[in-house]
């Protein structure tokens, strides 16, 4: 009969505020779905605080970590080392430990393409990203390195949105170039992808857009929204009565959800489950 063990392994997420994130019961459902026995844990870590958290983790032997808001830049002084893509954007989202080492990696980016290649391949595309923020560029690096011809990077602040095009330019294979953001902003011709990378119509703010022109999304053009509560937006409403395929928050939530976990435990955990969770949760 096999030794049963009380000693399971550990991960979790350093974040302020952590009440908010809903990535803990995802992981929870995914875990008990494959027979797992890892726990997640959702940690309020305000910013003086995370070099204790990042000790304590290390000490109690947990296998890695997520950070968001406020942590993603600030955490990168405790890694022993960076991801490839991780270190293009220049922030991390997903930590690894393994022999005592810290790994930093940046899975938003790579959840978002996981989610995009379901409905379109972004190899050979023109995309445009509405934002220059923390998910904008993880969004921009990691589709520009799946193969995107160019990434033209939308955004009202010019210095941002020039920095982010710039680094697309000089650092991946694809031509990055900045476009202020005018209002009613006309979608240029010819973009395969369209990604509204900003928090514009989160809840309780449901029925904010970004402004753009809505009669400038081609049909047949993919837009996505990376906002998950609620899932279908009013700029994904909107794109859908022009004939453009959509593409929620959800999966870019989901997928780099499954890309930690294989980080973590090198175990794959059901996507479905995680979705159907979330579904529930937001009422999709």
């Amino acid at each position: 009969m096999p030794t049963k063990t009380f000693l399971s392994r550990i991960t979790g997420s350093f974040a302020t505020s952590a009440a908010q994130n809903p990535t803990v019961a995802i992981m929870d459902a995914a875990f008990a779905d494959a027979g797992l026995d890892v726990r997640y844990v959702n940690c309020e870590v305000p910013p003086e605080r995370l070099a204790d958290a990042v000790r304590g983790a290390i000490g109690m032997g947990w296998v890695g970590f997520n950070c968001s808001i406020p942590h993603k830049v600030a955490i990168l002084e405790y890694l022993d080392e960076l991801a490839p893509s991780a270190e293009i954007i220049g922030a991390v989202n997903c930590v690894v430990i393994k022999d005592g080492r810290l790994i930093g990696e940046n899975t938003d980016g790579q959840g978002f393409v996981a989610s995009l290649r379901q409905v379109a391949d972004p190899a050979g595309q023109h995309v445009v990203v509405l934002g220059a923020g923390g998910a904008a560029r993880a969004i921009a690096v990691e589709t520009a390195l799946a193969g995107a011809l160019s990434i033209t990077v939308v955004n009202r602040t010019p210095e941002r949105g020039q920095a982010l095009a710039d680094l697309i330019d000089s650092r991946t294979p694809a031509a990055g170039r900045y476009l202020p953001w005018p209002p009613a902003l006309h979608v240029p011709h010819g973009t395969g992808v369209l990604i509204n990378a900003t928090s514009i119509g989160f809840h309780p703010d449901e029925s904010a857009m970004p402004d753009v022109d809505v009669d400038s999304m081609e049909p047949g053009m993919v837009v996505a929204d990376v906002v998950a509560n609620p899932p279908r937006t009013r700029f994904l409403a909107a794109a859908g009565d022009r004939g453009c395929t959509t593409l929620d928050g959800l999966g870019m939530l989901v997928n780099q959800a499954l890309v930690g976990v294989r980080l973590w435990t090198g175990e794959d955990v059901s996507g479905a489950v995680m979705r159907g969770v979330l579904e529930d949760l937001f009422g999709a």
